[in-house]
């Protein structure tokens, strides 16, 4: 596979915490892989040294226009208002004329409010996207053209991502990396730069993160299961892995939580289906395969069980 060229977009006023955030992630991707996937690029309107959020100023490397991306995010740029909104993109007027001339092959993502750049460049029309519930009836209104699906937190298609808050840039460059590494790629980088999980409305996944933060040894059981393909978690793999016996592993995890080691591991790989569901649009049949699910209607099947919800009743009730 090629590398492929991301180009961190410097915006004046930006705030370019989320750009760094992706530099490194994607860093992470290349030393985990062992090979350069990714080669990141800082990119602007001009050469000329651009002045971001808080007085940081910096330095890009090329011009937009020349960089030659495979792909470019879009930072979000501090706004308190709508007409603060309004007074950023007439002030970047050339720079939404830039990417509008972007090839359609150049995969482009954004969150919270940089999302309206890319709206005022014309890349969103006739797609879905979202952006911060804030901005909602004013994007609606100024862009029409833009099929906007404010209940989702992230949208994506293989040329365009958008996402919700200032955080957003996370479920951005997770579904990126996912797409072109592998979701088990993702989740070692998570662990390393422990990344923050997702937050779920559900009790049983807030009280499986309290529960497994609290003590070791489910701590162990979390990290060796979320790695195992669900069809090979057993008790007697998972306690081998934790060098225990399945007896002594039984007893300890009943101890703990007053249920088998059975129904931790479920519980574990149904929160790993949750935060797809949630994070990115994948499949059903894609989240199953990802996973290691023996087939697809298992995963409904027991989701369904634990949660009370089908997978897409889920995603529709709790990704807003």
């Amino acid at each position: 596979m090629p590398t492929l060229r991301v180009g961190l977009l410097l915006v004046p006023g930006c705030m370019p915490s989320g750009l760094f955030a992706v530099a490194d992630i994607l860093h992470a991707a290349n030393l985990r892989c062992g090979r350069e996937l990714f080669k990141t690029v800082w990119v602007a309107e001009s050469r000329e040294p651009v002045v971001c959020a808080h007085g940081v100023t910096l330095t890009p490397e090329q011009t937009l226009a020349e960089a030659a991306c495979d792909a470019v995010l879009v930072p979000d740029f501090w706004a308190y208002t709508i007409k603060q909104v309004w007074r950023v993109l007439d002030a970047n007027a050339a720079l939404a004329a830039t990417l509008a001339r972007l090839p359609a092959h150049v995969a482009l993502g954004s969150y919270c409010t940089g999302v309206a750049l890319l709206a005022r460049a014309g890349r969103l029309d006739g797609a879905a996207a979202t952006t911060t519930w804030w901005l909602a009836d004013a994007m609606r209104e100024r862009f029409g053209d833009v099929d906007w699906q404010f209940h989702h937190n992230a949208l994506f298609t293989p040329t365009l991502a958008t996402a919700t808050g200032a955080n957003g840039h996370l479920a951005i460059v997770r579904a990126f990396v996912e797409r072109h590494c592998g979701a088990q790629v993702f989740q070692d980088i998570r662990q390393w730069m422990v990344l923050p999980r997702p937050s779920h409305t559900l009790p049983v996944f807030q009280g499986l993160q309290l529960l497994f933060q609290q003590q070791p040894l489910l701590r162990r059981l979390q990290l060796e299961v979320e790695r195992l393909p669900a069809r090979e978690a057993t008790v007697e793999r998972v306690a081998s892995l934790l060098a225990t016996s399945p007896r002594t592993l039984s007893r300890r995890v009943k101890e703990g939580t007053g249920e088998s080691v059975a129904s931790q591991v479920r519980l574990v790989k149904m929160n790993q289906v949750s935060e797809r569901l949630l994070l990115t649009g994948d499949s059903v049949g894609r989240i199953s395969d990802a996973l290691g699910f023996s087939d697809e209607s298992s995963l409904r099947r027991a989701f369904r069980q634990l949660t009370g919800y089908t997978p897409k009743q889920y995603r529709q009730a709790f990704k807003s």
